[in-house]
């Protein structure tokens, strides 16, 4: 989730692109629909300093910088704020997996986003841990 400054104050502008992000609303409606992506937590396993931590159901670990998406199924990288998982599917697209996009604003813009009284109990987040 790139922002940049923006005229004369440096108010931040924050950018969205297609390409290389997916929207809250385009995964809740993937997941709703039954198609979801391989969903990959960049920030690994949660340890015991961080019970509670918001988690997407079906998410798993990102194996590490070796791993190679397959070609034939999307994926969506997950981080708590968008940022790491963006530059992350950068890379992967710099290296010829154009269906790699990252969680535009993480699960924190995800979690903000789907109110559950519009879209319904089942986000598909869950909490981690205790």
């Amino acid at each position: 989730m790139p922002i940049h400054p923006h005229g004369e104050d440096a108010a931040p502008v924050v950018t969205f692109d297609t390409r290389v992000e997916v929207s809250p609303f385009e995964l809740f409606r993937a997941l709703r629909e039954g198609r979801p992506p391989l969903l990959l937590d960049l920030r690994g396993e949660p340890g015991p300093a961080a019970p509670g931590r918001l988690a997407l159901r079906g998410a798993v670990p990102f194996p590490g910088p070796d791993w190679r998406p397959p070609v034939d199924q999307e994926v969506v990288l997950i981080d708590d704020d968008g940022i790491r998982a963006a530059a992350e599917a950068r890379r992967l697209q710099a290296a010829g997996f154009p269906r790699v996009r990252a969680l535009f604003g993480g699960l924190a813009l995800y979690e903000f986003s789907l109110d559950p009284e519009v879209v319904g109990e089942d986000t598909g987040l869950e909490k981690t841990g205790g």
